[in-house]
């Protein structure tokens, strides 16, 4: 047998063709459910975000996007290029230039750059629209650090150019001017801060922010001690009782605290206990009252702290509430069991002037 014959290097053998491959069809057509027409009439509402069947109505798709234009341009109907450069326009500064020009100080040492410096800065707006520009500027970043609403800080800037058109502060801290725009915004929009609160975030003392509320307050005709409005009208009272909930939350009170504080104050001022306290030291003081009658562990140090107040004044208040409790505790909270007298110290009572 001979095993000199070489293998073939191909096989006569027949092989099978390759398997036909199937891919997803590219001509997709969006049909609807209910009328199975093979030539529908699908509609984007872009109004809604929705996609709608034309014939039947029944919505195939929700928050469809707007691939659309943002604008039309018509250069002979319309007077101002809808084209946007910059941030939206603000209606407060109407009149002002909101754009920047920054130059820059990379001129390869030729002296370019300062001198494009001096140019742009002769160029630039009035001093006056500067410092409206800058105010505006700080009243949104306090805000914003002091977690106030957009309502807040377009009140306070509408206060402050109203102030600065009709020269009211001239002379003043412009931070001062600021603060007190601020304060009186939260006590127009019904969201009351403390002066040490307002002192804390801007960096004003308290006398010069004392001093720049006076004048507003005197020029724009609020109501002493309260907020109100430019035409006059007394506004809702931002009381102690509008402090209560930002307190009791800090505090981490149960829910049941705050309704059981307010009616105290309440029925303290219906007695007149307490009368001529700040709402501040009135707040911490019911706080205190209320925590012992209802057997919460709640130290005096932690109010203090949260209300912005020193003990001694909590307890002052604390020893008026004490001295008149049979006025203030309801007997339905008693006859329930929710509040004791006996849990109320004596300690901090025992120094009431007789």
């Amino acid at each position: 047998m001979a095993y000199n014959q070489p293998f073939p290097l191909v096989s006569s053998v027949p092989q099978a063709p390759p398997p036909l491959t199937f891919g997803p069809d590219l001509a997709v057509r969006l049909i609807c459910r209910e009328c199975n027409d093979p030539n529908p009439d699908i509609r984007e509402e872009f109004g809604s975000g929705d996609l709608v069947c034309g014939s039947c109505g029944l919505v195939l798709g929700d928050r469809i996007i707007d691939t659309r234009s943002e604008w039309r341009t018509f250069a002979n109907d319309e007077g101002d290029d809808p084209s946007r450069v910059g941030a939206a326009t603000d209606p407060l500064m109407e009149g002002i230039e909101q754009l920047e020009t920054v130059i820059s100080f990379r001129d390869g040492g030729s002296g370019i750059a300062r001198e494009l410096q001096r140019a742009a800065t002769r160029s630039m707006s009035a001093r006056s629209e500067r410092n409206i520009l800058t105010a505006f500027r700080d009243i949104s970043s306090w805000c914003d650090q002091f977690s106030l609403p957009k309502t807040i800080s377009d009140i306070a800037k509408q206060l402050y150019k109203r102030a600065d058109e009709e020269k009211i502060l001239r002379g003043k801290p412009l931070d001062a001017v600021i603060a007190a725009c601020i304060f009186i915004a939260c006590r127009q929009a019904h969201v009351p801060r403390t002066f040490r609160e307002i002192c804390n975030l801007t960096h004003v003392s308290k006398k010069v922010l004392g001093q720049c509320y006076k004048a507003l307050e005197k020029a724009f005709n609020l109501s002493p001690g309260a907020s109100g409005t430019q035409d006059g009208r007394r506004a809702i009272h931002s009381g102690p009782e509008k402090l209560l909930v930002r307190y009791c939350n800090h505090l981490d009170l149960p829910a049941n605290v705050q309704a059981y504080c307010s009616d105290v104050i309440v029925a303290a001022r219906e007695h007149g206990i307490a009368d001529g306290r700040s709402p501040v030291s009135i707040a911490g003081g019911a706080i205190y009252f209320t925590c012992h009658l209802l057997g919460i562990e709640k130290s005096i140090r932690d109010i203090s702290d949260v209300a912005g107040v020193s003990e001694g004044t909590i307890k002052l208040v604390y020893r008026l509430y004490y001295a008149e409790k049979e006025k203030l505790v309801k007997e339905q909270w008693i006859k329930d069991g929710k509040a004791k007298m006996e849990r109320l110290p004596f300690d901090a009572a025992s120094a009431i002037s007789k």
